[in-house]
C-alpha cells in the first residue's frame, strides 16, 4: 500500500502542479517500503509503485484511446490498465536488482543509481517512453543548472539521491529509541546531502552560451484548434488551410511562421497548388513558413516538417509512436486497426541522419510531437543549430496532463541544449521557451490563436551537448560497481570510526 501510494503521489511534482517537493516524498516513500524486502517482495513493491505512477501521471493515455481511437470506456480502461501494468514491470525489475544485489550499508547508493538507470532504460528499451524523468519537475529548482551540464537525468540522479537519503534518515529515526536527532545527524546523511545541494545550486551560476549580436528573430506561431475529427476530413481540409491562412494574415512579416504537425494534411510533392500557393505568398514578403505536413521517400509516408518561402528543407521524424503511427508486429494487431482506425497508423521513420532546415540565414533542429521528449536524441539535432522548433497534435491528450507534461520537458530541451525553442501545437500549450528554459510566452489551451515573440540566436555550446548523458550513466555504473562489490568489512570500519 504505502509503494503504490508514493507511486501515485509522484506525478504530483510534475506540471501542471508544480509541486516538486512531492518527488522527494515519493521516491522517500518507495524507499522506506522496499529497504528490507526480500527479492521476491522487491519485484512485487516495485510493480506497485509504478502501477501507482504511471496509473496516475499516464492517465491521459485513456483518452486517447476513449476519445480519438474510437473504443469504448471499458476497453479503454482495461488496454489503459495493460499499459500501465507494463510499465510497471520495469520498476518491478529495479526494485529486484536493488534486492538481490547491494549491500543494506550502501544501498541508498545502488537505489539512486538504479533509479536513473532505469530511467534511461526506458528511453530506449522498446522504442522508448522517455516520460515523467524525476528531474523535469526541477526546471526552475535551485537543481536546474545542471541540465545544461549532464542533462535531465543528472537532476534525477539528485532527487533519487535525497529521496533515498530521506528514507535512511527515518529508517535510522525509527530503530533508535534514544537521542535519535543525535544519531541520524551522526549518519553522516544530512551532511552529504547538504554538499550536493550546494554544488547543484551552484551549477546554474555557471554560462556556458553567449548571445549573437543582431541575432534576433521575429517568430509567429499560429494555433487553430482544429477539431480532431475535421483534421483529416477532405471535406474539411479546405476550410481549415482558410484557417491557417487566416490566423497568419498579421504575421507575414514576422521572419518566420510556425504551424504546427500536419497542419496541411498533403503529401509533399503530391500536393504541389498548395504548397507553392503558401511558399509564394511567404517569399514575397521574405518571411520563413514552417509547417507540417506529410513527406513522401522510397521508404513509404512519413510525418513530416518543411520550410517554405525564405527557407529550404523538409525533416521526416524518425522517433515514430507506437500504434499511434506505426503498428509493431502489424499482422498480429491487424484487428486491433481496424477497431481503432487510426488515420496515421502505416507511417515509415525518416533516415537516422538529415540536413537540418533553414529560416533566411539560419539553422533550425526540428522535432516532431513525441521527439522533444529524448534528451539525447534531441542534443544530437540541436547541437549545431540557432535555434529549435517543435510542432506537435497534442489534441490526442485531450484535457488531460498529457500536453502541460509535454511542454515541461520541451523546457527542459531548451535548457539542456542552450538553445531558443519555439513549440506550435493545433490546440496548446504554443510557446516560445528561452535558453535557460523558461517559458517567455504562451497561448491557452483549446483556442484558435496566435503568438508572436522575439527569438535569440546563442553562440556556443553547453557541456551536455557535447557529451551528453555518458557521464551520468558512467557514474551511476560505477556506483552500482562499488555498491556491489564493497568488502563486508568496510561498513564495520565506518561504523567503527563513527564511534571514537
Amino acid at each position: 500500500m504505502i509503494a503504490l501510494l508514493s507511486g501515485a503521489i509522484g506525478p504530483l511534482a510534475f506540471s501542471p502542479n508544480h509541486m516538486w517537493l512531492i518527488g522527494f516524498v515519493s521516491v522517500m516513500g518507495f524507499y522506506v517500503a522496499l529497504k528490507f524486502a526480500s527479492p521476491r517482495q522487491g519485484a512485487i513493491t516495485g510493480w506497485f509503485f509504478g502501477l501507482g505512477f504511471f496509473g496516475v501521471g499516464a492517465s491521459w493515455v485513456f483518452v486517447s484511446i476513449n476519445v480519438y481511437g474510437n473504443a469504448g470506456e471499458l476497453l479503454a480502461g482495461f488496454l489503459t490498465f495493460l499499459f500501465v501494468a507494463g510499465l510497471a514491470l520495469l520498476y518491478s525489475l529495479q526494485s529486484w536488482l536493488n534486492q538481490r544485489f547491494f549491500h543494506a550499508s550502501f544501498y541508498m547508493f545502488g537505489f539512486a543509481a538504479l533509479w536513473v538507470l532505469g530511467e534511461w532504460f526506458r528511453s530506449w528499451f522498446l522504442t522508448g517512453f522517455p516520460w515523467l524523468y524525476m528531474g523535469y519537475p526541477h526546471i526552475q529548482s535551485s537543481f536546474s543548472g545542471l541540465a545544461p551540464i549532464f542533462g535531465v537525468l543528472s537532476i534525477s540522479l539528485v532527487v533519487a539521491l535525497s529521496g533515498a537519503g530521506f528514507g535512511e534518515m527515518f529508517l535510522i529515526w525509527q530503530r533508535h529509541d534514544e537521542r535519535k536527532a543525535y544519531t541520524v545527524a551522526r549518519s553522516y546523511i544530512p551532511t552529504g546531502l547538504f554538499f550536493i545541494w550546494i554544488a547543484a545550486g551552484l551549477s546554474g551560476k555557471l554560462t556556458w552560451v553567449e548571445p549573437v549580436e543582431n541575432g534576433i528573430i521575429d517568430v509567429g506561431l499560429v494555433q487553430a484548434n482544429i477539431d480532431q475529427g475535421q483534421k483529416f476530413d477532405s471535406a474539411f481540409i479546405a476550410q481549415n488551410l482558410d484557417r491557417y491562412e487566416e490566423l497568419s494574415d498579421s504575421l507575414w512579416d514576422s521572419d518566420v511562421i510556425v504551424w504546427p504537425e500536419t497542419a496541411i494534411p498533403y503529401v509533399a510533392g503530391r500536393s504541389n497548388r498548395v504548397l507553392d500557393y503558401f511558399a509564394e505568398k511567404a517569399r514575397s514578403t521574405n518571411t520563413t513558413l514552417v509547417t507540417g505536413i506529410f513527406g513522401e521517400t522510397q521508404a513509404g509516408l512519413h510525418n513530416s516538417i518543411t520550410s517554405l518561402g525564405n527557407g529550404e528543407g523538409i525533416y521526416h521524424k524518425q522517433k515514430l509512436v507506437p500504434f499511434g503511427e506505426y503498428v509493431p508486429m502489424r499482422a498480429l494487431f491487424s484487428t486491433l486497426l481496424e477497431v481503432f482506425d487510426l488515420p496515421m497508423s502505416s507511417l515509415e521513420p525518416g533516415p537516422n541522419t538529415q540536413p537540418m532546415l533553414s529560416a533566411g540565414p539560419y539553422t533550425l533542429a526540428s522535432f516532431i510531437c513525441y521527439e522533444v521528449v529524448y534528451p539525447d536524441f534531441v542534443r544530437r539535432g540541436a547541437k549545431e543549430s540557432d535555434f529549435m522548433v517543435t510542432i506537435s497534435n497534442d489534441t490526442w491528450f485531450g484535457a488531460s496532463w498529457g500536453p502541460l507534461q509535454h511542454l515541461e520537458m520541451a523546457a527542459m530541451r531548451a535548457l539542456e541544449n542552450g538553445r531558443y525553442l519555439v513549440r506550435a501545437t493545433n490546440n496548446g500549450v504554443s510557446a516560445i521557451i528561452n535558453e535557460k528554459g523558461i517559458i517567455i510566452a504562451q497561448t491557452g489551451q483549446f483556442t484558435a490563436e496566435v503568438l508572436r515573440g522575439e527569438v535569440q540566436v546563442f553562440s556556443g555550446r553547453t557541456p551536455f551537448s557535447y557529451w551528453g548523458s555518458w557521464p551520468i550513466l558512467l557514474l551511476c555504473a560505477g556506483m552500482l560497481v562499488f555498491v556491489s562489490r564493497v568488502p563486508a568489512s568496510v561498513p564495520a570500519f565506518l561504523e567503527h570510526l563513527r564511534n571514537r
